[in-house]
């Protein structure tokens, strides 16, 4: 894996789309807060080892970050593959540790309002920690920012986290 163009790759997507307006998304950027995330260097992207999600973050720190994204080639594991040890991940680990990982794969699109959340080159696992995911999704709730969201999708979204429209 060419780990500087993935760099390259996944910050044109986060700051070119993740961070941007999109009005199928009732004008919300994808993630609120990954702006402010970027710009105070909350945020830092690492290549993931060829063992997988599962080895490489059972023993994730954050600090002194809110999000670290590891990056793997989207070959060494398939969608389910890597979907599933991300679960794992957060259901042994990093749930526990108020620690959430949420999986990205080319090969597993998610779709909101239809709009295409994914990267879609890479496969990226985002970890952060929980308690402040879901009182940032709390804060939004109010706002509307989740108003339009497909349930199914939703359902998925908060598994592991506390669901912030009840």
């Amino acid at each position: 894996m060419d780990f500087v163009q993935a760099k390259i790759d996944v910050m044109i997507w986060i700051t070119g789309f993740v961070e941007k307006s999109n009005s199928n998304l009732n004008g919300w950027p994808p993630c609120p807060f990954a702006r402010r995330a970027r710009l105070n260097n909350e945020f830092d992207l690492r290549q993931g080892s060829i063992y997988g999600p599962y080895v490489d973050l059972q023993q994730a720190v954050l600090e002194p970050y809110t999000v670290i994204a590891y990056v793997y080639d989207p070959k060494l594991l398939s969608a389910d593959e890597f979907n599933s040890q991300t679960q794992a991940l957060n259901q042994d680990f990093l749930v526990q540790r108020d620690i959430i990982a949420l999986a990205d794969h080319p090969d597993s699109r998610e779709e909101v309002n239809g709009v295409c959340m994914n990267q879609g080159t890479w496969a990226i696992v985002f970890i952060q920690p929980l308690s402040k995911l879901n009182s940032f999704a709390q804060q939004l709730v109010p706002k509307g920012y989740y108003h339009n969201w497909p349930e199914d999708y939703l359902e998925g979204l908060f598994e592991f986290r506390k669901d912030p429209r009840l």
